[in-house]
């Protein structure tokens, strides 16, 4: 083998090395996009656990007490307080892009609706 076969073959390897960093680069980026979804939708699945362990809880207490008015006067700050925990928890709550991820931003329609509700 000459010098110049051995030189073509380390350039066809190093190319080659090129193209699966370029491959793992994109495999990379959308694992990494696969795992926000994954972490979003966890959070969404767990928040909405709660909020159906919530709405049975009330249920058994309306059932079992005859002061049913008396807690829907709550349910207006209750709504406000899962809104806040919502956008505490990294998620918009402005009617422009309610549900979706804030990416660790202020959003200023959501904190417009927080000044709103003051």
């Amino acid at each position: 083998m000459n010098n110049r076969q051995i030189f073509d073959q380390v350039s066809d390897m190093e190319k080659q090395i090129g193209e699966l960093y370029e491959q793992l680069g994109d495999l990379k980026g959308r694992l990494s996009a696969l795992l926000e979804e994954n972490h979003r939708l966890a959070m969404e699945n767990h928040n909405l656990r709660n909020h159906l362990d919530h709405i049975e809880e009330s249920k058994i207490d309306t059932a079992n007490d005859d002061k049913a008015p008396a807690k829907k006067n709550k349910l207006p700050s209750e709504g406000y307080d899962n809104l806040a925990r919502l956008y505490d928890e990294g998620f918009h709550i402005c009617n422009l892009e309610f549900g979706s991820p804030r990416r660790n931003e202020d959003c200023m329609f959501c904190l417009e609706f927080f000044d709103k509700t003051k």
